[in-house]
């Protein structure tokens, strides 16, 4: 497990034995999600969330946004796929 960034309490992962498509897990006080890079409309989505209030998904989300070119580009140092 790679801690690829930190931010509002809470942990941004990349898992070194995970599969693709480019996704991080977000770990945060008592919840957790997983969030695909790119869903259908070229924007992140979530895939799951166990226990993460609705105020840490949309905190989140948007570090993931901001932070996505970032957290793609350690997926493929990590993978060396896209």
């Amino acid at each position: 497990m790679v801690v690829v960034h930190r931010e509002a309490g809470m942990r941004f992962v990349i898992y070194v034995d995970d599969h693709d498509p480019p996704h991080v897990h977000v770990i945060g006080q008592g919840g957790e999600m997983k969030v695909f890079l790119f869903g259908p409309e070229g924007r992140p989505v979530i895939d799951y969330s166990i226990a993460m209030k609705t105020n840490d998904h949309r905190r989140a989300m948007d570090i993931i946004q901001r932070h996505r070119a970032d957290f793609l580009k350690r997926w493929q140092e990590i993978h060396g796929s896209e």
